[in-house]
């Protein structure tokens, strides 16, 4: 299976430079993971669902990039550095520079551990798997952002990036920090420093006009992808959303629930409202 699944405007649907991805949504588990852990356990850190969910993105003129792969595999929002070299069986010939997220939580370019931090392997990792990855699923996956991204650029001076997600239902506590409500929707833009804040302002404003919870950088500010992409001052823009699972579907089956085609229905309507909003961009 094809690592990266790239859907653009069909034919007659003017196109605008709005890039999306999700880069968590993926299910096909490759047949090397070698993992030891129970499957179940591994499917509660996917997105499961959300290029599903943002399927009317090539609809209003933009791109929709979505992984096939899991995130707990490897993971296309983390740098390619971010390596715990403890966990490989050799030394790592490239640069490794880990975050206090892979080494404290396990999360990092590969996982060593589940949300629930379940050891992932009962072995270590060869460099050898490990630059398999890289080349075959990581670099695919962030290519295709990058090259989707340049192309608008170059067209329209600048680019408006969705990076999405979804978020477990008890975020604060996965996060070890003091229960409480998670919103519907978490949008993060690293405090401020990835997108302009009309942008983020016309996201929080569609999602709050139907009716959803919406909290800024709170718990989720965002990763690599918005990070490296989101340049304000050089009129490219990117921004995170997480969608609060329980709106949409099972945390513990996976299976969509009730509510997914109105939440569905309702993404429909934020787009056309970040369309429209980047139409205005243009025109001024």
């Amino acid at each position: 299976m094809t690592p990266v699944i790239l859907s653009g405007p069909p034919a007659g649907t003017p196109h605008m430079p709005l890039v999306c991805d999700s880069p968590h949504s993926g299910t096909h588990y490759p047949d090397d993971f070698g993992h030891a852990v129970e499957l179940a356990a591994l499917r509660r850190s996917e997105d499961t669902h959300v290029e599903a969910l943002w399927s009317g993105v090539p609809r209003v003129g933009g791109s929709l990039i979505a992984a096939t792969f899991p995130r707990s595999y490897i993971d296309p929002n983390r740098l390619e550095s971010d390596v715990d070299v403890a966990m490989l069986d050799g030394p790592w010939p490239h640069g490794a520079n880990p975050s206090s997220r892979c080494i404290e939580q396990g999360n990092g370019l590969v996982w060593r551990l589940t949300p629930e931090f379940l050891p992932i392997y009962a072995r270590r990792l060869s460099v050898g798997e490990v630059e398999r990855r890289i080349h075959h699923y990581w670099r695919p996956y962030r290519q295709v952002v990058d090259d989707q991204l340049r192309r608008v650029a170059d067209r329209f001076g600048g680019w408006w990036h969705l990076n999405l997600h979804s978020m477990p239902s008890n975020a604060y506590e996965r996060l070890g920090l003091k229960a409480r409500r998670v919103a519907d929707v978490v949008l993060g833009d690293l405090d401020g420093s990835t997108c302009a804040p009309e942008f983020l302002d016309v996201v929080a404003s569609a999602f709050k006009l139907r009716g959803y919870v919406v909290s800024v950088n709170d718990p989720y500010k965002g990763q690599d992808l918005i990070r490296s992409s989101g340049q304000p001052a050089n009129n490219r823009h990117s921004l995170q959303i997480e969608l609060n699972r329980a709106l949409y579907m099972d945390e513990k089956t996976r299976e969509r629930n009730v509510h997914f085609d109105t939440l569905k229905r309702d993404i429909d309507h934020v787009l056309r409202d970040v369309a429209a909003f980047v139409q205005a961009c243009l025109v001024h």
